[in-house]
């Protein structure tokens, strides 16, 4: 058994030196690049969107159902705000984050 300690010593020792390259690499590595991602998720839903919140409008007021139409409406302008408001999503964001504790930049 003597014999066989000093290998597996050293092939541990092989193996954590092997590997502490790869978690170096990886900690060095950059985040995705996201610029412009609002404005692409703004462009891209804010007209379906708007056709999804105007068809159920008609809806509502074909089917004479007044305060589920005002109800919609009333959740549609808040929404879209959200799509339509340039940095709403960012000041949100830090906004959730500093009430939660989380230094921000």
């Amino acid at each position: 058994m003597l014999p066989l300690l000093p290998l597996v010593s050293e092939f541990a020792g092989t193996a954590a030196d092997a590997v502490r390259p790869v978690l170096v690499l990886a900690a060095n590595t950059d985040g995705p690049n996201t610029t412009g991602l609002a404005d692409w998720l703004r462009g891209f839903f804010g007209p379906l969107f708007l056709v999804i919140v105007s068809i159920v409008a008609i809806f509502f007021l074909f089917t004479r159902e007044i305060t589920r139409f005002a109800q919609f409406i009333i959740l549609a302008i808040f929404i879209g705000i959200v799509f339509y408001v340039p940095g709403i999503i960012e000041v949100i964001a830090v906004a959730i984050a500093r009430a939660m504790g989380v230094t921000t930049e």
